[in-house]
């Protein structure tokens, strides 16, 4: 599985890192988590909030931090 953190590095891009990785942890799932701060790149999987998470190359969520919780149910 690989987790993709979309945004330019600000505190709730790392927030969103931070959580993602204690859902993989929880959850006890191999995961590659990624971080994807070229702007052009973001921009061309149709973001135009950060910070995003996408799963396998979907994009799951849009300008929100969302909780390990949140993570573990779209992992899940």
């Amino acid at each position: 599985m690989r987790i993709e953190i979309l945004g330019t590095g600000c505190p709730k891009c790392r927030r969103l890192a931070e959580n993602a990785a204690q859902a993989v942890e929880l959850l006890g799932v191999d995961a590659d988590i990624v971080k994807v701060t070229e702007i052009q790149e973001i921009i061309k999987r149709g973001v135009m909030m950060t910070p995003a998470l996408a799963v396998d190359g979907e994009v799951k969520s849009v300008g929100k931090v969302l909780s390990a919780d949140d993570i573990k149910n779209l992992l899940g």
